[in-house]
C-alpha cells in the first residue's frame, strides 16, 4: 500500500502517533471512525508502518564493501554505530547517518550500505545508546525513548561521530551529516554546532535556533515534503530559509509537491519513489562535488 491510497487524516493519525502520543489504542479508535471499523484501523496502522523486514537494497555481504558494527567514544560514553565502506585501500569522504525518531533501523544500516556502494565511508549511528540502544523489534513507541534524551548529549554525540568519522584511516578528512526527521533536526543542529562539518543534508528536520544559524559553515542541502502535507515543518520553514540567506549560508531548499513527511524512507507508505530518487540524485550530486 502506498502513500497516496491511504487517507492524509490516516497519514496524520500516525505522525501524532510516532511523534506525540506513542499510544496504540489511541490511534486505532481514531482511525475507527474514520475507517468504520477496529479491524480497518488495525490493517491500516500495520501498512503504514515501516516494514524493516523489507529494507535491504544492498546486502549484507556485497562483495563491494565492507560491514561492521563498531562503537565510538561520545560525551555519554560508548555510542554504537553500524559502519560500512567501500573494500579497497583508498581513502574516501565520510558520511554520518542519523536515524528518525523511532531509532536505527535496517533502512538506515542499508544507506550506509548504498552510500558504501558510492564510494563513502559511512556509519549510521545508534543515538539511542545512552538508554540501551534501540529495541528490537522496533515500534513508534521507541520515540518515547528518543525524546528522552538530552538534546545537548545528543549534538555532543553527532559532534564526536564527525571526529571520529575524520580520525578513520580510510577517511579523507571530509565529512557530511545526513537525518531523517528527528534525525533531520539533529543534523541541523550539527552542522550550527560543528564548523568542521562538510555537508549537512536534513530532511524534514526541524531547524536550529535562528541566533544559531549564522553559526553554520556547512554547505547546506535541504529537502522537505509538501508543506501543505506537513504543516508543522511548513510553518517554520520560512523563516528559516530566511535566516540562511540573512547568514550567507552556502544552500540549497528543495520542497517536494506531493511528497509527505518520511517521503524518503522505502520501507513505509509515505515514501514518494519520485521525490526520494530526486533528493537521492542531488545528494550524490553534492557529495561528489564535495567529499570527493
Amino acid at each position: 500500500m502506498s502513500g497516496h491510497q491511504i487517507d492524509q487524516k490516516i497519514i496524520d493519525l500516525y505522525y501524532e502517533y510516532a511523534h506525540t502520543h506513542h499510544d496504540r489504542r489511541m490511534f486505532i479508535d481514531a482511525a475507527t471512525k474514520i475507517l468504520g471499523s477496529t479491524a480497518a484501523a488495525v490493517t491500516v496502522l500495520t501498512a503504514i508502518m515501516p516494514d524493516d523486514a523489507h529494507a535491504a537494497i544492498i546486502v549484507e555481504d556485497d562483495p563491494r564493501i565492507v560491514t561492521e558494527r563498531i562503537s565510538f567514544t561520545g560525551v555519554t560514553g560508548p555510542v554504537k554505530a553500524y559502519l560500512a565502506r567501500p573494500k579497497d585501500d583508498a581513502k574516501h569522504g565520510a558520511v554520518e547517518i542519523v536515524h528518525a525518531i523511532g531509532g536505527i533501523s535496517p533502512h538506515i544500516e542499508d544507506l550506509a550500505r548504498r552510500f558504501a556502494v558510492e564510494g563513502y565511508v559511512a556509519m549510521s549511528v545508534d543515538f539511542l545508546s545512552p538508554a540501551g540502544g534501540t529495541p528490537v523489534p522496533r515500534n513508534p513507541e521507541v520515540a518515547k525513548i528518543t525524546q528522552s534524551l538530552k538534546p545537548e548529549e545528543t549534538n555532543g554525540n553527532a559532534i564526536a561521530g564527525v571526529r571520529y568519522l575524520r580520525a578513520r584511516p580510510e577517511s579523507n578528512g571530509k565529512v557530511a551529516a545526513i537525518g531523517f526527521c528527528w534525525g533531520g533536526g539533529v543534523v541541523n543542529q550539527l552542522a550550527a554546532s560543528d564548523p568542521t562539518l562538510t555537508i549537512g543534508v536534513p530532511f524534514y528536520g526541524r531547524p536550529p535556533a535562528s541566533v544559531d544559524v549564522p553559526k553554520i559553515k556547512a554547505r547546506m542541502l535541504l529537502n522537505y515534503a509538501d508543506v501543505k502535507l506537513d504543516t508543522g515543518l511548513g510553518q517554520v520553514l520560512p523563516a528559516y530559509e530566511d535566516a540562511l540567506k540573512k547568514a550567507g549560508t552556502k544552500y540549497e531548499l528543495h520542497v517536494y509537491d506531493g511528497a509527505n513527511h518520511a517521503f524518503f524512507d522505502d520501507t513505509g507508505a509515505r515514501h514518494h519513489a519520485e521525490s526520494a530518487k530526486l533528493a537521492w540524485s542531488r545528494t550524490l550530486a553534492l557529495f561528489k562535488e564535495t567529499l570527493t
